[in-house]
């Protein structure tokens, strides 16, 4: 990273912090394939209509979300798509430790059973 002042690395903390909810990761997952109503956020979340309510609030005021009333219902979408990216690199990243430490795991296992079986 870049050398920052305190400020930016306020901001940078912020919006870590924004997506270090699971509902609010479940709400922007559920947006990838388009925009979507409360309601199929409600059902795709499985969360309650005033907690995922909540949660599209909070991340509609971080920029990351946007809102379009059509008649009586709200539709929200990406507004940056490359918050999938961020989230792609996360997931590598989880998946290569899960992966390092599943082998570990199963070297450990197998030197325990051989030194059972001794």
């Amino acid at each position: 990273m870049m050398q920052l002042d305190d400020q930016a690395y306020a901001r940078i903390a912020k919006y870590f912090q924004l997506l270090a909810e699971p509902m609010r990761l479940k709400i922007l997952n559920g947006l990838r394939d388009g925009e979507k109503n409360v309601s199929e956020l409600v059902a795709l979340s499985g969360g309650t209509q005033a907690n995922v309510s909540k949660h599209l609030t909070m991340l509609c005021a971080a920029n990351l979300i946007q809102r379009e009333a059509r008649g009586t219902k709200a539709y929200y979408s990406i507004v940056d798509q490359q918050i999938f990216d961020l989230c792609g690199l996360v997931c590598g990243q989880l998946a290569m430790q899960m992966s390092t430490a599943a082998a570990a795991n199963e070297s450990f296992i197998s030197a325990m059973q051989s030194q059972a079986n001794s």
